[in-house]
Order: C-alpha cells, then structure tokens, then sequence
C-alpha cells in the first residue's frame, strides 16, 4: 500500500506542475497578444476615462450626494467596479474569437492539460485588467479622487478588484464558448452587463433609483463592490439601506465571487468537454 501510495503521489504532483506550466504558457501568448495589439487595450482603457468624464464633469453636477460629499469620490469606486464587471465582456470576446479561429482545436491537439486552456485565459485577462486599473487610478487621481484610508487600505481595495475580476473573467469564458460568432457575443454581453452595471449604486446613490429597483440594486455584485470600496477607501457612501448587503459589503462581494467562481467555472469546463468531443 505504501509503495503504491509513494508512486502515485509523485505522479499526480507531476501532473499538477505540468498543468501549472502549461497554464502559464498559455496565459503568456494571451498576454502577448496585447502590444501586438495594442488597440484592445487602447480602446478599453479610452472607454472607462470617457465615463469617468462624462460622469464626472457632464452628469456630476446634477447628482447630490446624501450626507454632502465629492461626486467625483463617489463616482471612482462605481468605475473601478464597472470595468471590472466589463472585464467578462473582453474574456468572452477573446475566447469566442479563439474558437471560431480554431485556436482551442488546436489547443486541444496538443500534449498539454485541457484545463491551461481556461485557466490560463482567466489569469491572462485577470493582469491585463490590473493594467486597465492603473490607468484609471492614476486618472482618478488626476480629477481629483483620493483614497482617506491609507496604502493597506487602497491594496486591498485593488486586491478586492482582481479577485472579483476573476469571478468575472469566468462568466466570459462560459459566455465566449456558448455564442457562434463575436458580433452576436458583443450583443450578448452587452445585453447582460449594461444591467448589472447600471442598475447599482456605482454612479448614483441608492435612495435615487426607484423604489422597485431599489432591492435589486442592493444586492448587485457590482453595488456591493462598489460598496466594499468606498468603505475601504473612505469615500462617500450612503448606502440607504439596511440589508446586509449594505451594511456587510464586503462580505457579501466574497460571497458572490465564490458563487460565481463555483457556477461559471464547473460550466465552462463541462462546456470545454462537450466541444472536445
């Protein structure tokens, strides 16, 4: 039993570290794909400054802030949040792209573990959004957004941020390799992110939404993260509400990054199966 024991644990370790390798080799090629094109990155990081400005200088004026407070603090925690979520849109593009080009075809025809595939895409897209949150800290920064709270504070927030990118790049690759083609996967993500988005407390406070919404938006992935941020950063926050999503924000985003992760991670990889076959 003991010698049995001694040669199959090696062996699954092997396997391990040879699935480990080939993941980051296939999330090094994603990550090269970005200074071969870097218009994927350009147009992305140009998109969330548009919103920070349009929100900031062209709406700003017109949204009060209960309790008194910057709108421009308020508002950068919502943007953070709001490129995170659209983080699963560029994954599923991506992935959707890939198939249709038969890159996952020949993926699969080589001797490499088929989970690198997906793991190393959701990692890939997980640094290239790291990048993207740079930018648009040093932006916010710029217009005047500042973290009250300290540097432990302002990486945890940004932590927080990767982890739930994470959760999202998942939905992408479930998304990517369930649409035929990628103008009908733009359609589609923008049809189930604009919602998740926009129906939150990202850019207005939540007594300011109908009182129907209200409930919805409390509990939204995206008003939670947003949450958990301006606590973390010590920027305005009136949450208006007593829920626990509101008042435990932070705990509640944990949650909802490990369902996510649990619901999207075993489907895509089922879906990954099926297209093997």
């Amino acid at each position: 039993m003991s010698a049995a024991t001694s040669v199959s644990l090696p062996g699954r370790r092997g396997r391990i570290t040879s699935a480990m390798t080939d993941s980051l080799l296939i999330g090094w090629r994603n990550l090269k794909r970005i200074p071969r094109i870097p218009e994927l990155a350009i147009f992305a990081i140009l998109q969330s400054i548009m919103f920070v400005l349009l929100f900031a200088f062209v709406f700003g004026g017109a949204i009060a802030i209960p309790g008194g407070g910057d709108y421009k603090s308020f508002l950068m925690p919502g943007i953070f949040a709001q490129t995170i979520v659209f983080a699963a849109g560029t994954t599923a593009i991506g992935m959707t792209d890939d198939v249709a080009k038969g890159i996952v075809d020949r993926f699969r025809s080589l001797p490499i573990a088929h989970s690198a595939v997906l793991t190393g895409r959701t990692f890939a897209d997980v640094i290239y959004n790291a990048g993207i949150l740079f930018v648009l800290m040093a932006t916010g920064f710029i217009i005047g957004w500042r973290v009250d709270t300290g540097i432990g504070s302002l990486i945890a927030g940004f932590a927080l941020l990767l982890l739930f990118a994470y959760s999202m790049v998942w939905l992408g690759v479930f998304l990517g390799m369930n649409v035929p083609t990628v103008e009908v996967g733009q359609q589609v993500i923008f049809t189930v992110l604009f919602p998740i988005t926009f129906i939150s407390t990202a850019f207005v406070p939540l007594a300011a939404l109908p009182t129907f919404l209200q409930p919805i938006a409390e509990w939204n992935p995206t008003s939670t993260l947003t949450n958990s941020l301006r606590e973390l950063w010590g920027n305005p926050n009136p949450s208006g509400g007593t829920s626990l999503a509101t008042t435990e924000p932070i705990l509640v985003t944990l949650v909802w990054v490990v369902v996510i992760i649990a619901i999207f991670g075993p489907l895509s990889v089922r879906r990954y199966r099926s297209m093997s076959r």
